[in-house]
């Protein structure tokens, strides 16, 4: 899935994209403690599970048509003249790759593809693609180590709420848990703005309660919604 596509789906107005930072930035006035959100069009490029099935059923096709190789023969000599050894080969491969394409288009469709893809490979590469971006976006080097990232891959449907080292020590990972299925749930109805400030209020409340604002407080990461590039083939 490609940014643009993602940005069509989402349906975001700019004065969505405000909303949500003004949400984040309303919740950051009552804690020292820094919420950082990402969304993915997917966290991987699958490259892999969409190939996989369309070489499989390549190999399927050419071993079905192989016992035929008689009748083709008789078919290509009667529109093929002169005579060529290569053209039944030719044919073979043209049969090959064409049978792989459809298949491999067919892959690319998100319910199909979704379905293919085992769902501990999916959950492996949103953890790696969001652990990477708690990485590179800071969240983990704020002052107090108080940063916390919602990220969101939408081709996966899943989403993950990782805090830094510093909030793990007052509040348990499960708590984090319960607000990523809520947003998950309403991410499925197709209320992503509501999902993403819902989450917002629960993790600022949390973050409040345990991380109130001290005189020392700034804002060290973006307020707003980042939307990620896609990742490339690996």
């Amino acid at each position: 899935m490609k940014q643009k596509k993602l940005l069509k789906k989402l349906a975001f107005s700019e004065q969505d994209f405000e909303d949500i930072k003004n949400a984040v930035s309303e919740q950051e006035k009552s804690t020292c403690g820094e919420i950082a959100l990402a969304i993915a069009p997917e966290s991987s490029s699958y490259a892999f599970w969409e190939l996989l099935p369309a070489l499989f059923f390549a190999l399927i096709v050419i071993g079905c048509l192989i016992p035929f190789s008689n009748h083709i023969s008789s078919l290509i000599d009667l529109i093929s003249w002169p005579e060529r050894i290569w053209v039944l080969p030719t044919f073979y491969v043209l049969a090959g790759v064409a049978a792989a394409a459809i298949v491999y288009i067919l892959c690319n469709i998100s319910a199909v593809k979704r379905r293919l893809i085992p769902i501990a490979a999916r959950r492996t590469a949103v953890n790696n693609r969001a652990l990477r971006h708690f990485v590179q976006s800071g969240v983990y080097k704020t002052s107090g180590q108080t940063g916390i990232l919602i990220f969101v891959s939408y081709f996966e449907r899943e989403i993950r709420i990782l805090p830094d080292s510093g909030i793990n020590s007052k509040v348990s990972q499960d708590l984090w848990n319960i607000i990523a299925d809520e947003m998950t749930d309403s991410l499925a109805k197709g209320n992503a703005k509501e999902a993403l400030i819902g989450a917002i209020n629960r993790c600022g409340e949390l973050l409040s309660q345990n991380f109130p604002l001290d005189s020392h407080g700034e804002n060290e990461l973006p307020d707003g919604l980042v939307i990620l590039e896609n990742e490339p083939w690996v």
